[in-house]
């Protein structure tokens, strides 16, 4: 009888509920070799996806930065300040010259002079008219061309002061400009002299 039931019997441990027992430890227990292998495998699956993901956005916050940082960088070359030096000299020397459209103006002033003058008129009056108003008229054009290059030639020399911080202009930009000044100043001072008769007057009749 004894020997049936230890026959019969089995084993403790081999039954259907702790192959199931078994088989939940082997799925949830702490130490269990499954769970680990399982969150291992995860985690290296999971890695390079995060570390790709992380590197493609380090990439575009650098890109980002790039491109903000050459926008907000972009230094002006000087080259409008070059032009407007070369063109302040330019208006010096018209000034000093007088320049076409002095030399118009002045030719169309002594025709209107020749037209209102009559033949009877007196020398002196012939003098004002036809000669003395034509001069005059070079020398307003003339310290307007002055003018304009001491405009000018000021703009130029004055505008590092409101252009980007610790950025020197150029050397052969601040020449030019200091000529076009000085031009425009010896210009105007002979269009006025011209102007009011203190230098190269109209003969009198006398």
């Amino acid at each position: 009888m004894a020997t049936k039931t230890a026959e019969g019997a089995e084993p403790a441990g081999t039954g259907p509920g702790t192959e199931a027992h078994q088989d939940d430890d082997t799925t949830t227990a702490p130490g269990g070799t499954g769970v680990v292998k399982e969150t291992e495998e995860t985690g290296e699956a999971g890695q390079p996806g995060e570390t790709e993901d992380a590197g493609d956005a380090g990439d575009s916050e650098g890109a980002g930065e790039g491109e903000a940082g050459g926008a907000g960088g972009k230094v002006p070359s000087g080259v409008g300040q070059g032009a407007g030096a070369v063109v302040s000299a330019a208006l010096g020397l018209v000034s000093l010259t007088g320049g076409w459209i002095g030399t118009v103006a002045s030719t169309r002033e002594q025709l209107i002079g020749q037209l209102r003058t009559s033949t009877g008129a007196s020398v002196g009056t012939q003098l004002k008219e036809v000669y003395g108003d034509a001069w005059h008229t070079t020398a307003l054009w003339a310290g307007l061309f002055a003018l304009a290059a001491l405009i000018t030639a000021v703009v130029v020399l004055v505008r590092p002061a409101f252009g980007a911080p610790g950025r020197p202009q150029a050397a052969w930009i601040r020449s030019v400009a200091w000529a076009g000044l000085s031009l425009g100043v010896v210009g105007l001072l002979l269009a006025v002299l011209k102007y009011s008769d203190a230098l190269l007057a109209v003969p009198s009749a006398g």
